[in-house]
């Protein structure tokens, strides 16, 4: 349990780039990636904008032949995995005889299929194989070990929003327990009707931008993508010369047993503190927070509260931004994406902002890094994500120093 864990890859499919370097870049000049959804109609609904990835093309990633079997979701994953495979520049030869586990997250992974089923089903006609090849909520992570052969442990988390954080937390743990060489962790998530007629019912969907803290904010943005972290014991990515962007520290998660949409303030604070007691930091430490921030009212003031109650006076001083008000919030896919913007800042010095922002509001009187990236060393970055069901889940990560 005393073996450290590092981040060596990175995956990203995202609405404001593919690839971790566009995905970067996007971030630090807060390039907006919210459009008007084209994949369903949303004429029948409140609002009609969404973050969806318009640019993916999952040819480029994966056969014709291949992609018949596949949901979104699992096109997403596939393709961020194999970019986190690139980025590591492993090769099979260097994985031969490694064992290497997949830990992967979703909301609602199988979305868009469950919809095409349900249509079948209603008009009475046959469920083709490749449609029931689709439907397990564990696709995701089953097709990544059949396309690269990791034939390590391999689980799908379904804890919402909160699923990416999970997913590294328990790939993190995997290499701890010497029970894997390596881990591929992360999430994906489709834009989906389903969801997106739910949020609208809740009317919990901004009509246009999302603001997080803002304090005219009217909601949240639902959007798609995927993130892949390559995880590995320090004393493997050394022996390989791996190029290492953060190190995993540890991590907190709890669940609120309360409301089952509005977090809670004592839940979240009490998955801080435990998320930086396993890490061996103090609230002294933390130079960055990567909020949940999902731009609704209940969200981002019981956030601000709670970070408020766990830092005290040391929140003015910390910059914490969200950058769902750029992509969108992608459910599951959520905090594997923020899990990757920590690992960039703590490698760059880096810290991407809160686009969209205008009035402050007095209940969320943190500072959200508005408008602008900044320039500010970061040692130690902690990432917040709370799910629907009170699932929590804070993760650590620290600059590597050997």
């Amino acid at each position: 349990m005393k073996k450290r864990v590092v981040i060596t890859g990175i995956g990203v499919i995202s609405s404001i780039g593919i690839g971790k370097d566009a995905f970067w870049d996007s971030l630090l000049k807060g390039k907006s990636g919210i459009s008007p959804v084209s994949s369903f109609d949303t004429s029948n609904h409140f609002t009609h904008m969404g973050g969806e990835v318009k640019q993916f093309n999952p040819e480029e990633f994966i056969s014709t032949k291949r992609l018949k079997v596949m949901n979104r979701a699992t096109q997403m994953a596939l393709a961020s995995t194999k970019l986190a495979l690139e980025d590591t520049a492993l090769t099979s030869e260097k994985l031969a005889g490694c064992r290497v586990g997949v830990s992967h997250g979703t909301t609602l992974g199988a979305a868009q299929t469950i919809e095409e089923v349900d249509m079948l089903i209603i008009k009475n006609k046959a469920i083709s194989e490749r449609l029931f090849y689709q439907m397990p909520t564990h696709a995701a992570p089953s097709m990544i070990s059949k396309e690269f052969k990791f034939n390590g442990p391999n689980f799908m988390f379904s804890t919402a929003c909160a699923a990416g954080n999970y997913a590294v937390a328990y790939g993190y743990d995997l290499l701890r327990l010497n029970r894997a060489d390596i881990v591929f962790a992360g999430a994906s998530d489709p834009m989906s009707r389903i969801e997106f007629t739910g949020f609208n019912q809740f009317k919990a969907v901004a009509p246009e931008k999302c603001r997080p803290f803002d304090k005219n904010r009217k909601g949240m943005m639902l959007a798609e993508g995927a993130g892949i972290l390559v995880l590995e014991t320090l004393g493997n990515a050394l022996k390989r010369n791996a190029r290492i962007y953060a190190e995993v520290l540890g991590y907190g998660l709890s669940c609120d047993a309360s409301h089952m949409t509005t977090p809670s303030v004592e839940g979240i604070a009490e998955c801080m503190k435990k998320a930086m007691r396993e890490a061996g930091i103090t609230i002294e430490d933390v130079d960055y927070i990567s909020a949940h921030g999902t731009g609704t009212l209940a969200n981002d003031k019981n956030e601000s509260a709670a970070i408020k109650e766990v830092f005290g006076p040391l929140c003015k001083r910390i910059p914490i931004s969200s950058i769902k008000s750029m992509l969108g919030h992608t459910m599951g896919a959520a905090s594997a994406l923020e899990a990757i913007t920590c690992a960039l800042a703590v490698k760059n010095d880096l810290i991407p902002s809160t686009i969209n922002f205008e009035t402050p509001d007095p209940e969320c009187d943190i500072d959200c890094v508005p408008n602008q990236a900044r320039k500010q060393t970061v040692n130690i970055a902690l990432n917040n994500s709370y799910a629907f069901g009170g699932n929590n889940a804070s993760l650590v990560l620290k600059k590597f120093i050997q």
